[in-house]
């Protein structure tokens, strides 16, 4: 649950770059939690059109999440489809970051893909004509050169570099609990692991996540996508269903008959991941030795490449060997030998697992961020 502090700073955001309205509607979603559009309009006090604009322009600057609930009828009616809507406060909170990112998009790509982030950053979600026209009207109001190729080729670098990715889905549908979901608590059975359960919210955004395989793809055949898309993520209730919202990101598309785009949007997880290595690193950099601070910058470079959570408490485990040998790559860390990385291993206090062939090493994330926050904490107040 979002502090009433956090709200009020989220409202504000949002009415400094989208006005009141969206405000009040963002607002009243952090508030209540997922809610429908009837029952914003009623606490709002807002007509349904103006209620259903601002979501248009909540989703599509991808503060806010649409999700459809199986609902219970009323005596003697079948169950109904409602369209629920969350609203992402990390997402609005991420507005006040943008300069941060774009810094990281020009020092990593350079200028050309940094223009084309800011696009991004400004709109929300973009399809790549949509990069491509923007950037020839641009070239041709400065009498400048365009070359499409290279366009796409830059637009290319972002998806590589995992800065951008696909839009999530538009309106998954989650499947109401079933026993299975729900297994019988067994007594005695203290050393079982238990597993939280997903919230409401949880759920939705896992269900609106693209397929890791189309996460970062370019182009791919609309047809493909649309099926994909549906079987994946959507569940028909029978033949007609009548949708009472926005139907997903087209609402920005001059023509509504218009042909299915790709969009693409900000990967924010990305950015933070890349945020919180900085920081882990000039930490280790401070409180230990520039050493020290290589060859954790290589251990998170490594592990980065097959990170999966946002916020992973721990890097992946990695042999002596793999870590020296992307040592050296930094700057630096040419003069290093491996008895020097192993020290600093040590000192970093670095979980050693013993294998047949090598041994392996994990480095706590989590607990150097706790570190270093303690640390900060008691220069402030002490």
């Amino acid at each position: 649950m979002v502090s009433p502090h956090g709200v009020q700073l989220a409202g504000h955001l949002i009415s400094c770059y989208y006005g009141d309205l969206c405000s009040k509607v963002c607002q009243c979603l952090l508030n209540r939690g997922p809610i429908t559009l009837a029952q914003i309009a009623r606490f709002t006090e807002l007509t349904r059109d103006n209620v259903q604009n601002c979501l248009r322009v909540l989703v599509h600057q991808n503060y806010v999440q649409a999700f459809a609930l199986q609902q219970e009828g009323g005596f003697g009616e079948a169950p109904r489809i409602v369209t629920h809507y969350m609203a992402l406060f990390e997402n609005i909170i991420h507005k006040l970051r943008a300069p941060k990112f774009m810094q990281i998009v020009s020092e990593e790509l350079g200028n050309d893909c940094l223009e084309i982030f800011q696009g991004f950053i400004e709109h929300g979600r973009i399809s790549v004509d949509q990069i491509i026209n923007r950037k020839e009207e641009i070239a041709r109001r400065n009498r400048g050169s365009f070359d499409a190729n290279v366009v796409r080729e830059n637009f290319r670098k972002l998806l590589n570099a995992r800065f951008i990715e696909r839009r999530p889905a538009p309106e998954p549908y989650l499947a109401p609990p079933s026993e299975e979901d729900h297994p019988a608590k067994k007594r005695g059975a203290k050393s079982a692991k238990i597993v939280p359960e997903q919230t409401l919210e949880q759920r939705a955004l896992a269900a609106a996540a693209p397929m890791e395989s189309l996460r970062f793809l370019m182009e791919m055949d609309d047809l493909t996508e649309e099926k994909g898309g549906d079987s994946d993520n959507t569940v028909a209730v029978g033949k007609k269903r009548k949708q009472d919202v926005l139907k997903s990101d087209d609402v920005l598309m001059e023509d509504a008959d218009k042909k299915k785009e790709v969009l693409f949007r900000v990967n924010f997880e990305e950015f933070m991941c890349r945020l919180r290595h900085k920081a882990c690193i000039s930490y280790v950099k401070t409180r230990f030795n520039d050493e020290a601070s290589i060859v954790l910058s290589a251990v998170l470079g490594l592990s980065s490449r097959s990170e999966r959570q946002p916020k992973a408490e721990k890097s992946a485990e990695l042999s002596i060997n793999a870590i020296y040998d992307e040592v050296i790559k930094k700057e630096g860390g040419l003069g290093l030998d491996v008895e020097r990385v192993i020290t600093s291993l040590e000192q970093l206090g670095c979980e050693t697992h013993l294998t047949d062939s090598d041994d392996s090493y994990c480095v706590d994330i989590k607990d150097i961020i706790e570190r270093a926050r303690n640390e900060e904490v008691r220069f402030f107040f002490f």
